[in-house]
């Protein structure tokens, strides 16, 4: 009988965009890199791009792309952030789908997912079918093609789910045997109990719906699933097809479907070089006979389904309680001692109620300028996924009684985006950790906030004090904390934005750049209708009208603005909303006058007089742009300082190095101050182009002899960075001698680090560059070739790279 094998990764990040600002801001517990979205790509999505096949002497002889071999889901807000922030890896997963579907009969291994990870058994009727109907729209939108199946999130499932599945045209789904009732052959009296996970995880099912629908079920083995998340098996590519293999039986009568799911960040973020293993699991399996890799398309038309199932409702894969886990305290947790999660049930009370409140205000305000409202927020996606002006146009045709005002406009956007949001809060990360007040239940309240917010613009009715009621009964385990509602006045009230906080970012931004061009700030536009800058000694002041516009709402606002900044971090800015041009003109001549004098103090009142009061200062800035301006600001202290940690161990160097031959202790002090200038001077080296490699190899001698502790992290990253920019150079130049004697030169140095340099990014532009020149260098590099092919070799061990010799006739000529 025949034997398939396929795995199915489930790939899904929490949404960490701002509400506000549609944009992930910097999140420190992820350096070196910007977020956890840039992590765990860096980790594991791009690496499942390029994994890695190694020979009998650990060399690389093949990368592949391991997506297009398996079956997978990415979520599509993580997508939506992909598309934007890793398009080499969104390339790559598009492309993976077309492979696939010349690899698997037609039938793209990409699946759905409903859209932002929302418990649907959890869910009302509503808000289940606009998920699922989002998720099949973002899907086309970027595969080109209908789904054929969906993940449901955390495999969470009802029939009310799989009868909207069955309606909307989605062919399957995928489920944990434990979500299996009972089975039987078609139009047989009698079921089979498979409870407790005893279903045949081999073959298809179908379930007959109430309603006279029909969808096909595929239950994974739990047990090799769960060894691949939990048990190591990924420690060896070898171990891990073997294993597979071994859910196969030969007492089995029919064509086998040997098929697991895990996280996609299974195969790299969790399980480092997971994404070899996988590589070599594949490689391994294809080279076999009697046995194939497939995925749930193909098998699914090959070998429909021989038995009928019915499902256990309010089942999920990582809940042994149901879906108990995102609505009480179940037991399911991460194991803090002493804590509880009894804040999981008022917390979903209260966005209940939030979203109920909602709804009816939405109802009552978007029923007369819209059609349908509920048609309308399900066919919103195709605003969510281009917000241009002629997206939103097609948008209004099709859903607007008439034509709208432009206050219209803004009111009936912000009523959609209130819904948006208000299933954005549903995320089911919100309730899977242990604590109400940490990143994944704040980011749940701080949709909530932008829904309030929403709510209020749009009808001027305050949803708030009712919310903060409910959300109090949210306890958290930390007593500073207190509750949820402590929690929403303490991170999700200081984070919220309007106009007046766009155009305070952009006026404070502005005092620090050369010009101001009007770029859009996130989800702003910024038109530049004044800006005046004035100096006064050290003391800067400027002042400007400008125009923000949301690109979400379309919202629009004129506002004038002041920042003066006296040195250091004292920096106070103002705004209000700008109606006359004399009147403005008049507060521009007067203050500037008075600045230009030097009283800063009268500056300082007429400002406050001015403006409203001077309500911002750096801490009004968005994380990332007051990151940038703090440095900017500390850039001469920091200068400063380190001259002088410099002038220390120039002076005092020498003494260093005579106690550390001496085997004598040293002092802090001076441990420190080397530690500091030689570890900024390798980074400062690592980021010339080209790099000083005889200064990079005195300093790491220096850091050798002095027993310098160098900061892996940081320098990794750089070394990995400066190196893969020399090999870009190399991969367009690939006939240049001297940029391949450079690169094995710069590799040598990087072996006198004490860590592994990461050679990834490196690895893959040489592999390429080897794959697509070195049958035309070979052709066309005459006399030199025997050098030339030397040193390439040479590159290729450094890298640990195969560099096969081939016969081929030259295309066209390479340059010397």
């Amino acid at each position: 009988m025949e034997r398939f094998i396929c795995i199915h990764a489930h790939c899904y990040q929490p949404p960490r965009e701002n509400p506000w600002l549609e944009t992930v801001e910097r999140q420190d517990s992820a350096w070196p890199y910007h977020d956890w979205n840039q992590k765990i790509t860096a980790e594991c999505y791009a690496p499942n791009c390029a994994a890695r096949i190694l020979d009998d002497e650990d060399r690389i002889a093949e990368i592949v792309n391991n997506y297009s071999k398996i079956s997978f889901n990415f979520g599509p807000t993580l997508l939506s952030w992909m598309e934007q922030n890793a398009p080499e890896s969104y390339r790559c997963i598009i492309a993976s789908d077309q492979e696939s579907r010349k690899r698997y009969s037609g039938h793209g291994s990409a699946i759905a997912q409903a859209y932002n990870h929302m418990i649907l058994p959890l869910a009302n009727a509503r808000d289940k079918y606009t998920q699922i109907k989002w998720g099949i729209r973002d899907f086309e939108r970027r595969f080109g093609r209908f789904p054929e199946g969906m993940w449901l999130p955390e495999t969470a499932v009802d029939i009310a789910t799989l009868e909207i599945l069955a309606k909307l045209g989605i062919k399957f789904t995928i489920l944990a045997q434990g979500q299996a009732g009972r089975t039987r052959k078609p139009g047989g009296r009698s079921w089979r109990d498979v409870s407790g996970g005893r279903i045949d995880p081999t073959r298809a099912y179908l379930a007959r719906l109430p309603y006279g629908g029909r969808i096909n079920l595929f239950f994974y083995d739990g047990a090799i699933s769960q060894a691949v998340a939990f048990e190591k098996l990924l420690d060896s590519g070898e171990q891990f097809s073997h294993r597979l293999q071994s859910g196969f039986s030969d007492d089995r009568l029919w064509p086998q479907f040997m098929h697991i799911a895990t996280d996609g960040e299974t195969y790299g973020h969790h399980h480092r070089y997971g994404d070899m293993a996988l590589a070599y699991a594949l490689h391994s399996i294809e080279s076999q006979d009697g046995v194939r890799l497939t995925n749930y398309g193909e098998f699914l038309e090959k070998f429909p389904p021989t038995h009928e199932v019915q499902i256990i409702e309010n089942t999920a894969w990582s809940c042994s309680h149901g879906v108990e886990r995102w609505k009480s305290d179940c037991g399911c947790n991460s194991g803090r001692a002493g804590w509880n999660q009894m804040w999981r049930g008022p917390l979903r009370a209260a966005l209940d109620d939030l979203r109920d409140r909602a709804a009816a205000l939405y109802e009552k305000h978007a029923a007369g300028p819209l059609v349908d409202i509920w048609r309308a927020r399900d066919d919103y996606i195709d605003v969510i996924l281009d917000r241009s002006p002629e997206s939103l146009w097609i948008f209004f045709e099709k859903h607007s009684r008439c034509r709208l005002q432009p206050q219209e406009t803004v009111a009936v956007l912000q009523f959609l985006e209130m819904q948006r949001h208000a299933m954005l809060m549903y995320t089911s990360c919100g309730w899977f950790f242990d604590e109400i007040s940490g990143l994944e239940a704040s980011q749940v309240i701080q949709y909530s906030g932008r829904v309030i917010q929403l709510a209020k613009a749009a009808t001027g009715e305050d949803l708030e004090p009712e919310f903060l009621k409910l959300l109090a009964e949210a306890r958290s385990n930390i007593p500073e904390m207190g509750d949820g509602a402590r929690i929403y006045e303490m991170f999700v009230k200081p984070a919220m934005v309007d106009l007046r906080n766009v155009a305070a970012h952009f006026a404070i931004s502005a005092l620090f750049e050369d010009a101001a061009d009007g770029t859009p700030k996130f989800c702003y536009g910024i038109r530049i209708q004044d800006c005046r800058r004035f100096h006064s000694g050290q003391a800067r002041l400027i002042l400007g009208r400008i125009t923000v516009t949301s690109h979400i709402t379309r919202e629009s606002g004129e506002l004038a603005f002041a920042v003066i900044h006296i040195g250091d971090q004292v920096l106070h800015a103002g705004i209000y909303e700008f109606h006359d041009l004399e009147d403005y003109s008049a507060v521009v001549s007067e203050i500037s006058s008075v600045f230009s004098a030097g009283d800063f103090p009268e500056t300082l009142r007429r400002l406050d007089e001015e403006f409203e009061g001077l309500r911002y200062s750096l801490k009004s800035l968005f994380k990332d742009e007051q990151k940038r301006i703090l440095d900017f600001i500390l850039s001469k202290t920091l200068r400063d300082a380190e001259t002088s940690y410099r002038e220390v161990y120039r002076r005092h160097g020498p003494l260093l190095r005579f106690l550390k031959e001496m085997g004598q202790p040293v002092p802090d002090v001076l441990r420190i101050t080397a530690e500091f200038v030689l570890n900024s001077d390798i980074k400062l080296a690592l980021q010339g182009d080209p790099v000083d490699s005889p200064r990079l190899a005195m300093l790491m001698e220096m850091a050798k002899a002095e027993g310098i502790a160098l900061e892996e992290t940081g320098l990794n990253f750089a070394a990995g960075k400066s190196l893969a920019r020399l090999m870009e150079r190399l991969a367009q130049e690939p006939g240049n001698l001297e940029l391949v004697q450079r690169a094995n030169a710069q590799l040598t140095l990087l072996r006198m680090f004490p860590f592994p340099v990461n050679l990834w990014q490196a690895q893959n532009i040489f592999y390429s560059m080897v794959k697509k020149n070195l049958p035309l260098i070979e052709e066309n590099a005459g006399p030199a070739l025997p050098l030339w092919m030397e040193r390439l070799l040479d590159l290729g061990d450094q890298l640990r790279v195969r560099v096969p010799r081939t016969e081929r006739k030259a295309e066209v000529p390479i340059a010397s």
